[in-house]
């Protein structure tokens, strides 16, 4: 997540179910911001858009997608460094469905962030590591849900599409995606 460093999460990759001309960098990297991005509504953080562009970052290297999120919450949070935890996790999550794998190198920007904001915990190494697992499970405990799945694929399907998707369009995605499975 780099917000420009707090308000965006970025991927170094993504992909989904393609017609056969669909770059598969490109699916696996819009399943990956699909996931940051419905994870960012579920937990109340309003999303300003969602791309898959590709774009040279500040400090070197590329970044092939960014969730790009607005300051504030829509909702209360109990525990937001939890809630920004499962937000970074669910870009690696998502596109885990697609891949059937964890792509840690494609995931590592988010990854260093994770760890960044875990250990403003502190507590031992060990604790460290029993957190980011609980985040873990949690976060795919609730994007295991078939409409939450379903949002991630429409997202990802818009922005293969249109290499941009806007929050109001992130949101009516998830909210039709939920509404279908009632």
């Amino acid at each position: 997540m780099s917000n420009s460093e707090d308000d965006s999460i970025s991927s170094d990759k993504m992909q989904t179910d393609k017609p056969q001309q669909v770059d598969e960098s490109r699916l696996t990297t819009a399943f990956h911001e699909a996931g940051h991005a419905v994870m960012a509504q579920i937990v109340g953080r309003p999303i300003e858009k969602v791309s898959i562009s590709p774009a040279h970052l500040q400090a070197g290297g590329m970044r092939l997608g960014v969730c790009k999120l607005q300051k504030g919450r829509k909702k209360s949070s109990k525990d937001a460094l939890e809630d920004e935890v499962m937000i970074l996790f669910a870009g690696m999550v998502a596109e885990s469905y697609l891949t059937g794998e964890y792509c840690r190198r494609g995931a590592g920007q988010d990854l260093r962030m994770i760890r960044r904001l875990l250990l403003n915990r502190g507590g031992s190494e060990r604790s460290l590591q029993k957190l980011e697992k609980r985040i873990l499970e949690k976060t795919e405990h609730i994007l295991d849900d078939q409409a939450h799945l379903n949002a991630i694929r429409k997202i990802a399907e818009k922005l293969v599409e249109n290499e941009s998707v806007s929050g109001r369009s992130v949101r009516h995605l998830l909210d039709e995606s939920i509404a279908n499975e009632s």
